[in-house]
């Protein structure tokens, strides 16, 4: 396995690769990890994630995995690298963490099958699937704010080539304590179905992200809140909270709220009034009428 990293070198965006806890650019700039000031590990086109794919989360939700994989984009205004802060708006308070992990794309992709989607990716990475429950209301059908306001897609630290995703292991940790904890062999599809799937109707290019899905028990975080994702055989990416600097505006569209749909979500359906309303229900509502 390889792993390259984007940093800011001498103030400019460079490619670097990974030799132990040092950085090595290709004119041979040498940089201690600890030292590096990260950068996303890819510039994509587009940011692409499926709703679900743990079986861990489908049942949290009380609901069931749907026939085929779903997806959601995310602007790629939302990117956002390791050890960078996370940013939840002043006037929102239901912020969740969801680490994943995330394809990265090697070569132009369409109209591919799922034996020859692993020809097509340049590697892997982690990624945090942040997502701002507060504006669940209005954008559940596109996710738009909930998935792809400012900062919210966090990856890195780099893209690990030639890694087995088979039987690894994925942790989510807040201030070190663990919150979320599964492997890949709880995903019902895997990446090169994910990839295969996309790239049926839609052109992948190089440096494209997928973020693959996460397993329960998501939950808000607040600033000051540390959040690790590790993965096994790709490292550790880390982000911090902080709140914004200003308000959500009021005098333009639809303000944040906390209705059962928002706090069903973000509490994982662990709440007062589970049982009456899941956001699966409303993702999916002929599976849950069918159970």
């Amino acid at each position: 396995m390889s792993e390259s990293r984007r940093i800011l070198l001498d103030g400019y965006p460079t490619s670097v690769e990974r030799h132990g806890d040092e950085l090595v650019a290709g004119d041979g700039r040498v940089t201690a990890i600890a030292d590096a000031i990260h950068l996303p590990p890819t510039e994509p086109s587009k940011i692409i994630a499926v709703h679900l794919n743990y079986t861990s989360r489908s049942d949290e939700f009380l609901t069931k995995l749907p026939p085929a994989p779903t997806y959601f984009h995310k602007p790629i205004t939302a990117l956002n690298s390791h050890n960078a802060a996370v940013v939840r708006p002043r006037g929102c308070k239901w912020l969740n963490y969801e680490g994943e992990i995330v394809i990265v794309i090697g070569r132009t992709c369409r109209n591919v099958s799922p034996s020859a989607a692993g020809d097509y990716i340049a590697g892997y990475t982690i990624g945090n699937d942040y997502g701002l429950h507060d504006f669940r209301d209005t954008d559940a059908g596109s996710m738009l704010r909930v998935k792809g306001s400012d900062t919210l897609a966090p990856v890195g630290p780099g893209v690990v080539s030639d890694w087995d995703f088979h039987g690894k292991t994925i942790q989510t940790r807040v201030n070190g304590q663990v919150k979320q904890s599964s492997t890949t062999e709880e995903m019902e599809w895997d990446m090169n179905y994910l990839v295969a799937d996309i790239a049926r109707t839609i052109t992948l290019v190089p440096g494209d992200l997928l973020f693959s899905g996460t397993p329960a028990f998501s939950r808000p975080v607040q600033p000051g809140d540390i959040v690790e994702v590790e993965v096994e055989g790709l490292g550790i990416l880390r982000n911090h909270i902080v709140e914004g600097p200003t308000p959500i505006r009021t005098d333009v569209g639809a303000q944040p709220s906390e209705s059962e749909e928002v706090i069903s979500t973000a509490l994982g359906g662990d709440w007062e009034f589970r049982g009456i309303r899941t956001p699966s229900k409303d993702l999916y509502p002929s599976r849950i009428e069918e159970e």
